[in-house]
């Protein structure tokens, strides 16, 4: 092996040498061919980001990523879910720069809906790539060092599970697998949808009929097209395959789950009456309850991101106009600069906001969050119809055809299960067919790595702008008489401040504290205006100055008068989601 090296090496010499270019010649230690940029070389993780792993291999997966990178990840559990499966987290952060809990932290979660299945691909591609990038990668080794990263693959797992393994459609089960009795026949679940071929999709039946109001497509025949007014229709559509299990005269009527886990949060809480899929009353769900006791225990937690689909939307705040007027100008600045740097960094998605451009939520974990806890949180509402194409089309639902041509040019026909007969005890002589349940909402799988890779990206750059603190500059001045004037400079480096606005008017964070240590203080002070020489005196524990906020892109300056010597006095900055520093003079 050594000869061979000496010979790729001298013929390289010789043919440079004599002025002939080569192509460069791999050593035997490189025969694994060339690492394309952005991606890690040879991970300790072995993964597939083109496919949906089940709750075994996410539980395989965060064990593995732990084990492997000891000084970065550390697994723990949030709580169990309904049917007692844990919901692990993975706290990421290089823990040999400082305790994790004292960095600024971002909370990530996907899956809440269960047929959403690409969050938790996005959280973990999100988690590995952190881990497997952070030696090669000086923006993620700097990022580790600085931030903490608490990341939720799934915290549906019980109905995750259930869409893997069970028929559904693409929208079911939107919820969890608590059982509600959905028609009020006193049973539970007992009318669900019925896989009627079996082949573990629940696609749409069809019946021809002299009224019916529906054509299918000749250019798509797996679609079916509403008849133009004043022409024939074909056929009627009877809903999703299933049967009337419990004899009442109604069809797929008391299924699996009822209810909106995204709807079971505890700010501007609304009955089903008023919003649908509510439950009896705000945290009802063991899940709901885990997540939020962890965001509260994890006090650090400055910035947040929710995974959803469907729609190619970075969303933020307010759920309601209601809630409109608890976005300050300043917090909106900061929505504003992170949502625009999102539509350049994935084509094809927009930055909203969500009462405003989607529809009203009462309920929604996005405002527990931001208003709740005054963190900076976005829902990315992931997969549009712009990845199929690269184009957004301006047709209505009903004239598009974007994910028929997809199937037909890129997936050959995979995407959609044929028509074919069926004899129904209930309608008859009808056709069954229509989109598999793993189509539509969630990415086919070529595209899946892209859409984790750009959303984690985001991701980051959300992370990254959460605030940076640093003791700028300690000045001291001899005022005589065994006194000495200390005046500590603090700068925030990035755009998040340690404090929302709407933080700071609920006083949801408690304050930002400034102290010195080691030294006799006779007063304490902010300073307002150094140049016009004004202060505001803290008079009671002037040693530790409380401060409000540390802005974004800002500084602040604290001062002690204090006694005696000085030599051994330090600076600390201890900012709950700004993070502990400090600083010997």
């Amino acid at each position: 092996m050594k000869i061979k090296r000496i010979i790729f090496a001298s013929t390289s010499w010789l043919l440079f040498s004599f002025g002939i270019v080569i192509a460069q010649t791999p050593t035997a230690e490189d025969l694994t061919g060339l690492r394309a940029i952005g991606s890690p070389a040879n991970p300790k993780v072995k993964m597939s980001w083109n496919r949906y792993h089940n709750y075994q291999q996410i539980t395989d997966f965060c064990r593995q990523l732990t084990s492997a990178y000891p000084g970065l990840v550390t697994m723990e559990s949030m709580g169990k879910s309904f049917e007692n499966r844990d919901l692990w987290v993975l706290v990421i952060s290089d823990k040999s720069t400082g305790d994790p809990g004292k960095k600024p932290g971002f909370y990530i979660d996907g899956n809440i809906h269960s047929n959403e299945l690409q969050g938790s691909e996005i959280a973990m591609y999100t988690a590995w790539y952190l881990a497997e990038s952070f030696a090669s990668v000086k923006f993620i080794r700097e990022l580790l060092q600085d931030k903490t990263f608490y990341i939720a693959p799934t915290v549906n797992p019980d109905a995750r599970e259930y869409f893997i393994y069970h028929p559904n459609t693409p929208n079911s089960p939107r919820s969890g697998m608590v059982p509600f009795d959905d028609d009020g026949d006193g049973k539970v679940d007992e009318d669900k949808y019925n896989d009627l071929d079996g082949d573990g999709n629940i696609v749409m039946m069809r019946r021809k009929s002299p009224a019916g109001r529906w054509n299918q497509d000749p250019d798509f025949p797996n679609r079916m097209v509403p008849a133009k007014p004043g022409e024939p229709g074909t056929y009627e559509l009877l809903g999703y395959e299933g049967y009337d299990n419990d004899g009442d005269g109604l069809v797929n009527e008391d299924g699996i789950g009822s209810y909106d886990p995204n709807r079971d949060w505890a700010w501007n809480w609304q009955p089903s009456y008023i919003q649908y899929g509510a439950l009896p009353y705000p945290a009802y769900l063991p899940e709901t309850q885990a997540m939020k006791e962890y965001v509260l225990k994890n006090k650090n937690i400055a910035g947040a991101q929710l995974y959803h689909n469907y729609g190619g939307m970075f969303l933020r705040g307010p759920g309601v106009a209601e809630d409109a007027p608890l976005y300050s100008q300043a917090d909106i600045q900061v929505y504003d600069a992170i949502g625009k740097l999102g539509e350049k960094i994935i084509p094809g998605y927009n930055y909203l906001v969500l009462y405003k451009d989607l529809y009203s939520v009462y309920g929604g974990a996005i405002d527990w969050f931001s208003l709740g806890r005054g963190i900076f949180t976005f829902t990315n509402e992931l997969m549009t119809s712009y990845k199929l194409f690269g184009q957004s089309s301006k047709e209505g639902r009903w004239q598009n055809t974007d994910f028929y041509e997809f199937d037909k040019y890129l997936l050959f026909g995979d995407g959609y299960v044929e028509w074919k007969p069926f004899k129904h005890p209930q309608f008859g002589d009808i056709e069954i067919g229509g989109p598999k349940k793993n189509y539509i909402r969630n990415h086919p799988g070529f595209l899946l790595e892209e859409e984790a890779h750009r959303n984690m990206a985001f991701t980051i750059f959300h992370a990254w702008y959460m605030p940076k603190l640093t003791i700028q500059e300690i000045k001291q001045k001899d005022l005589g008489g065994g006194l000495t004037e200390i005046t500590a400079t603090v700068l925030n480096e990035r755009l998040i401040p340690t404090h929302s606005d709407h933080d700071i008017k609920n006083k949801i964070t408690r304050p930002d504290f400034i102290r010195i240590k080691n030294a006799s203080v006779l007063a304490g002070m902010v300073v307002e205006n150094e140049d016009l020489g004004i202060t505001r005196e803290q008079k009671f524990r002037p040693e530790e100055i409380e401060l409000a906020n540390i802005p974004g892109m800002s500084m602040v300056k604290v001062r002690w008068i204090v006694k005696g010597k000085t030599g051994k006095a330090a600076v600390e900055v201890d900012s709950e989601k700004g993070g502990f520093i400090s600083r010997e003079l």
